[in-house]
């Protein structure tokens, strides 16, 4: 008998505790180019990953907040 697959239980994303691998070169370029604060830049990063295109519209709402 084929043994039958169980469903998996996802669990809610959490925040990570550690940057992912380039992440924070990442963060370095957006908080350069952006001139964001090195905790903005890297929540747009984690927010948005790495589409540019949304970080960088994200990062002129933080320029017109200030």
């Amino acid at each position: 008998m084929a043994r039958q697959r169980t469903a998996t239980v996802r669990h809610a994303k959490r925040p990570r505790s550690r940057p992912l691998k380039g992440e924070e070169t990442e963060v370095k370029h957006v908080v350069e180019t952006q001139g964001l604060s090195p905790a903005q830049a890297r929540e747009l990063v984690r927010r948005y990953g790495n589409d540019w295109r949304k970080i960088e519209e994200a990062a002129k709402t933080y320029k017109g907040d200030d």
